[in-house]
């Protein structure tokens, strides 16, 4: 039965790797840091996690793990309505509605079942989703799970966007749904101005904050801190697992009684499993450390205006950022492995982007900051970017 499937398989991943776009993991032997070391014993500089405030390997979330695994135990091997709902849940939920200005929050196993199970519970046929064409994966996918009118606008484009409403108001409820900040280009959608045309047009908003969430507004609470509109948003979903602490968890902070239906019908929250206690303490532990200083969000952005501005200078192709992801353009998909894989060879960890995960002619290196790197480390990969930039002919 599986002979000629087996065949084809093996046809695709030839063309693949023929095409030098085979994927190859790359196995690390270390907490994750901002240096890391891989299994081969190199040691090399990581610029492409999502670890935006270096909490991932940080020993008050260490701490704040094992002592939950002590008090509370290893895993729920539950559902929430069944028996998989500690008090710890309840207070990481808390926690996360006060960082946002929200009512309440659902957590969820990841984000990408918060944004898979966010859109079937609430809307139907009669209503309508206005989606940004950047949008993530788990957004596409949980709006194809809707039976709600689809409409899309070109990213960050109001114009596009007002248009799209217009021709949305015909449904009965309309929801606009985007990005806070675009994970391949690292450009914050203008949520203030989305939010303007939200009460023109009689409609609601959900903001993806997993690349912002951390990262953008004075104390890191996300794009509605940023343009000064916090509590105007209706739906906020977001992740533990990048700039606060790495590890896994998602979760839908907002209006009381969109978490209360949620809480009711969202299937990925009534048919997976809850989170294991050790990260659901380290969640509330990170929370009220984010609570007291912005001390890492300061460091965050001074290193990511430090390394944008060097690289400029250098003669790369940068897309704006006003977050901490910066996109080394280079457009040819071959390119961006080679360029990458060169990289590695002088230390600076780093992968290439290319279709189908950015638009065709489109590949880049996607560079991440974070407070864990300091400026030496960033001085080494602005000099590791120039030497292979020149030796492939990225840089005259």
């Amino acid at each position: 039965m599986y002979g000629k499937f087996k065949e084809h398989l093996q046809k695709e991943l030839h063309e693949i790797k023929e095409a030098g776009l085979y994927k190859s993991e790359r196995i690390i032997a270390s907490a994750q840091d901002a240096e890391i070391t891989l299994n081969t014993g190199q040691k090399v500089l990581n610029f492409c996690a999502n670890n935006y405030l270096g909490l991932s390997n940080h020993p008050e979330l260490v701490s704040a793990a094992k002592e939950a695994l002590d008090s509370h135990g290893y895993g729920m091997s539950s559902v929430r309505f069944i028996c998989g709902t500690q008090d710890l849940h309840k207070s990481l939920e808390k926690k996360i509605a006060e960082y946002f200005g929200t009512d309440d929050t659902i957590l969820y196993a990841a984000c990408f079942d918060a944004n898979g199970g966010v859109f079937e519970p609430l809307l139907g046929e009669n209503d309508a989703i206005i989606s940004d064409e950047l949008n993530h994966a788990s957004i596409i996918d949980g709006v194809r799970l809707c039976k709600a009118q689809r409409y899309r606008y070109k990213t960050a484009n109001m114009e596009d966007l007002e248009e799209q409403l217009k021709l949305a108001q015909s449904q009965r409820f309309r929801l606009i749904v985007t990005d806070g900040v675009f994970s391949m280009d690292g450009h914050v959608a203008p949520v203030d101005k989305i939010v303007k045309l939200a009460e023109k047009y009689d409609a609601m908003v959900m903001v993806d904050e997993c690349h912002s969430a951390g990262v953008v507004g004075d104390t890191g609470r996300g794009v509605t801190e940023l343009y000064n509109i916090r509590g105007q948003v209706d739906i906020i979903t977001g992740t533990l697992g990048k700039a606060f602490g790495g590890a896994i968890g998602g979760f839908t902070t907002g209006r009381k009684e969109i978490i209360e239906l949620l809480r009711q019908r969202s299937r990925p929250y009534l048919f997976s499993n809850s989170i294991p206690p050790s990260v659901t303490n380290a969640g509330i532990r990170m929370f009220d450390m984010m609570s007291k200083t912005a001390e890492l969000q300061n460091r965050l952005h001074e290193n990511t205006e430090y390394f944008v501005s060097k690289m400029i200078e250098a003669g790369f192709d940068i897309k704006p950022t006003k977050s901490a992801i910066c996109a080394v353009m280079l457009y040819d998909a071959k390119l961006s492995q080679d360029f990458a894989a060169s990289l590695l060879k002088e230390g600076i960890y780093v992968i290439g982007f290319y279709f189908p995960v950015v638009a065709k002619g489109q590949a880049r290196i996607r560079v991440q900051l974070s407070a864990a790197h300091k400026r030496e480390h960033l001085d080494k990969a602005i000099a590791a970017f120039t030497k292979v930039g020149k030796e492939l002919g990225v840089l005259k």
